[in-house]
């Protein structure tokens, strides 16, 4: 049975990636921070899944030397998804861009060591439409880089993606040539949460459901189920045109209050505000609020993805961003998070 190891196998996007490659057959090697977490992920797999799961949990530090080439002892493939996602922005943009850009590389240099044909990475529309200001493309593409020269500043996240996913590239065109790597570009993943552990991304809905909001930021994003990433990750995992190549995965483009909308209409009893505030009220709130804070020069602006690529080149057929906010949703309610 061929074996993948699936780094930050406990977060919201790995633990998806991990259930769609037992269903198709696969042995999976998980990593985290402390292997003492296998039995808490095993049993929120298993009763996700509705049936016994178990997968080994190994230590990784995406800091740290140790255990990377032990990891990949007896592995056919890795999926490299672990990497610092925090809900707010870091004291200094390195706290985010030195574990990212020396995790990836990390799992390169152990993966093309072990005779690995191919890695598949996780990273992030932020890699691809940042710093472009207005000048930006109509509809970003594969071929759209963030800019870290441009006329509006880049976030820390977005430069540690932008960073990490380039250091990726000229590792296997320069000396680790020879080892195939496919990267898969989300834009803001949503779906169904299997833990009271809610990935940053789910905030979007989290905090809709919370009630807290007096009107919406007028915020855009591309928006993808999880479900429909884990997929992609497998099929850029086996699919030979899949190497070389970055894969946007986005299903459409939602604004803040379009989530809101759709909340309102499953949960009409839950207060949920109807309208957006103004831009330059939105840029006063930023000022205070941490979490908006990162996304204040994006007011107002709605960028879009293209999904070609993924949907000719690894077969996805996307679920819509109505039904990934549902899922959200739904499973949030149904752990007690709101």
């Amino acid at each position: 049975m061929p074996k993948v190891l699936v780094t930050g196998a406990t977060g919201f996007i790995a633990s998806h990636v991990v259930l769609e490659l037992i269903e198709r057959g696969y042995a999976v090697r998980g990593s985290a921070r402390s292997a003492d977490k296998a039995d808490a992920l095993n049993a929120i797999l298993s009763d996700y899944a509705g049936k016994p799961v178990e997968i080994e949990l190994v230590n990784l530090d995406l800091n740290r030397d140790e255990g990377w080439a032990e990891a990949m002892n007896g592995v056919d493939f890795v999926q490299h998804i672990a990497s610092p996602f925090p809900p707010t922005q870091p004291e200094s943009p390195d706290d985010l861009i030195i574990p990212a850009r020396d995790g990836a590389l990390r799992a390169l240099k152990a993966a093309e060591a072990a005779g690995i044909k191919r890695v598949v990475l996780t990273s992030s529309v932020a890699a691809v439409d940042n710093g472009w200001g207005k000048s930006g493309p109509d509809i970003y593409d594969e071929t759209s880089w963030t800019t870290m020269t441009g006329p509006e500043p880049v976030p820390a996240y977005s430069q540690s993606k932008t960073i990490a996913e380039q250091a990726a590239w000229d590792y296997v065109k320069g000396e680790g040539e020879g080892l195939e790597l496919a990267v898969i570009n989300p834009a803001a993943v949503l779906g169904p949460a299997m833990s009271e552990d809610v990935s940053t991304s789910l905030s979007l809905v989290s905090t809709a459901l919370g009630g807290t909001l007096p009107a919406f930021p007028p915020l855009a994003f591309g928006v993808v189920d999880v479900r429909d990433i884990a997929k992609a990750h497998v099929e850029a995992m086996l699919r030979p045109e899949a190497a070389g190549e970055r894969f946007i995965m986005s299903a459409g483009e939602l604004w803040f209050r379009e989530v809101g909308d759709i909340l309102r209409e499953a949960y009409p009893d839950r207060k949920i505000p109807s309208s957006e505030m103004p831009v330059w009220l939105a840029k006063l709130f930023a000022l205070f609020m941490p979490a908006l804070k990162p996304s204040a020069h994006r007011l107002g602006r709605l960028n879009r993805y293209s999904n070609q690529k993924a949907r000719e080149q690894l077969g996805i057929e996307f679920r819509s961003p109505q039904d990934a906010v549902r899922a959200s949703a739904e499973s949030l309610i149904k752990l007690g998070i709101f």
